[in-house]
């Protein structure tokens, strides 16, 4: 029979797969790949190949069968564009035994496949050859014994404070030293620019925007730009377009504070490469290893912040900025943010438990203008900054004092509430056993053993994330440095402030208690209890230089609201 003109070009044509693993701790288009192609290049042209493609996977480990050099020649066999395919030796195919027998066995002889495995010996028009799949298997047992070895590595370099991944977008490896981490200028300062955005308010769908208009690259374009090969994703077709998850991501990142966290993701076997996030109490860390980006009190502020609360929009589209930071005096739930829908300039919050419907937590609504918490906050703040320049002995003296008593107390709370939890877990652990007893000596029917158990065993479960969280609680409370000299200096900066913003809210304060409001001496007073940043709440001592924060607006028709401070007492 006659062979067509697109047989006849299929028959000349053959493709050569070169790949080199990670495991041989070379990058780019090595030597190795290189040396691959010359030598497969020069084989096929002598069996008579005259039209060759190459297809390439350089640092992709031969475990995985999902690369793209692979996929591609693939789907140009499938559409009968080589008739034969040249690899320097199977494990180049792949180091998994069944994928690899499937390949060979099956798929090649299907679309009838020649394959040259040159270093091996193989040639399948030569006819079969019967060692071929215990190379397979050898080469699938290297790569286990390869996997092994690394993650005792690993394991060794990651707990003796050596990096175990690349820098994150802001740092570089150190040209001289690979095991350390330094500024990366260009990127440190967008990095810088979205924690500042951050903390003046705004959120991760309108930094990612102002990114965007800006024409600031991506962190996985910036790195193709600079020639540096790191693994995701790449929208070439949109460089500088932002995700928020991406702003998100590098807001949570520890490593800018100067830390070395290693351990944060595993995978579960060396055939499955993909990454599984760790629990954080497997993590280690190595604090202060690197330059800091970002100082550690603001990364802890945006931590503070983020999450806390839903962040409802206004009329206009905008988040209000009290968002995540008012706490309800009585419950401890959230306060919500809202507006009237018949006049939007009317914004107000009310505590999110007095909301819950038929699960209602709190008996009353915690109700407070925005515009009088605005005047009422900025008036407390300029009280303080009085206090700290025009006192500033006396302002030393009051913060040292009352936020080490209010963290002292915060860790003795946690300490008695986590000694209880824990008493109670061991007191289930001894009930269980008894009702055990009790099921074998038939003294209690085996579905009474069944609900008690089923009890029991939910009791546990929430009571070991309890645990937990106080815990971590504690232990965070316990390493935290109390920088007075840092809160003095942000202090200073608002020393003239006019006006409410978002950032200073940010930077000062970590939390605000709403009371509901109450009628004392004929007058109906709102309580409000300030909690700052580093130094928790404070009273402000009566000082000539610092007048009452004497706050008086007309909330509603034919109602006066006065504001008091909670630690101060009234009537």
């Amino acid at each position: 029979m006659r062979q067509s003109k697109k047989t006849y070009k299929r028959d000349e044509a053959a493709a050569l797969y070169v790949r080199l693993s990670r495991d041989d701790n070379l990058e780019g288009d090595s030597y190795s790949i290189g040396n691959q192609k010359k030598l497969l290049t020069k084989v096929a042209k002598e069996k008579g190949y005259t039209k060759l493609y190459i297809y390439c996977d350089d640092g992709i480990s031969g475990v995985t069968m999902d690369r793209p050099g692979f996929a591609d020649m693939l789907s140009d066999i499938k559409n009968f564009k080589v008739s034969a395919v040249f690899v320097k030796d199977l494990s180049r195919l792949g180091r998994n035994y069944i994928e690899v027998g499937k390949l060979t066995e099956e798929f090649f002889p299907e679309h009838d496949i020649r394959l040259v495995a040159v270093s091996d010996g193989i040639d399948t028009e030569e006819g079969e050859n019967d060692i071929a799949p215990i190379k397979n298997l050898f080469n699938e047992w290297y790569s286990r014994d390869i996997s092994k070895k690394r993650r005792i590595s690993n394991k060794i370099k990651g707990n003796s404070g050596e990096p175990l991944g690349q820098p994150p977008y802001g740092y570089i490896q150190d040209p001289d030293d690979h095991k350390r981490w330094v500024i990366d200028d260009e990127a440190a300062a967008v990095v810088r620019r979205i924690y500042s955005m951050t903390l003046s308010g705004f959120g991760a769908e309108q930094i990612a925007g102002a990114l965007e208009k800006d024409k600031i690259l991506t962190p996985m374009n910036y790195w193709l730009s600079k020639g540096r090969k790191r693994a995701g994703r790449i929208n070439t077709a949109e460089p500088y377009k932002w995700n928020n998850s991406t702003i998100t991501k590098i807001l949570h990142t520890q490593e800018y504070c100067g830390d070395l966290i290693n351990f944060k993701t595993y995978s579960k076997s060396y055939k499955n490469k993909k990454r599984i996030e760790n629990d954080k109490e497997n993590w280690v860390i190595f604090k202060d290893v690197h330059e800091p980006i970002i100082e550690r009190s603001v990364w802890e502020k945006i931590q503070a912040k983020c999450g806390k609360t839903r962040k409802r929009k206004k009329a206009d589209g905008e988040k209000n900025m009290f968002s995540g930071l008012l706490v309800c005096a009585d419950c401890g739930c959230n306060l919500w943010y809202h507006f009237n829908q018949k006049n939007p300039s009317i914004e107000y919050f009310n505590c999110s438990g007095y909301n819950r419907g038929s699960r209602k937590i709190c008996s009353s609504t915690h109700y407070i203008r925005v515009d009088f918490l605005e005047k009422a906050v900025l008036g407390e703040i300029r009280r303080l900054t009085r206090l700290a320049v025009k006192y500033e002995g006396e302002f030393m003296r009051l913060v040292m004092g009352q936020s080490l008593k209010d963290a002292e107390h915060l860790i003795e709370t946690k300490q008695s509430e986590l000694k209880a939890l824990l008493a109670r877990d061991k007191e289930l652990d001894i009930l269980f056993e008894r009702i055990y007893e009790d099921n074998v000596m038939g003294r209690i029917t085996d579905e009474r053993f069944g609900k008690l158990s089923v009890k029991y065993d939910a009791e546990q479960k929430e009571l070991a994330k309890r645990i937990d969280l106080l815990k971590s609680e504690i232990a965070k409370s316990e390493s935290r440095n109390i920088s007075t000299d840092e809160f003095m200096s942000v202090v200073r900066k608002y020393t003239r402030a006019r006006k409410l913003t978002p950032r200073m809210l940010n930077e000062l304060i970590e939390k605000i208690e709403v009371y509901q409001a109450e009628i004392i001496d004929g007058k109906k007073i709102q309580r409000l209890k300030i909690h700052y940043n580093c130094i928790g709440s404070i009273e402000i001592p009566k000082l000539k230089a610092i007048p009452e924060n004497e706050i008086k607006m007309n909330t509603r028709k034919g109602v006066d609201i006065y504001f008091s401070e909670n630690n101060k007492k009234t009537g």
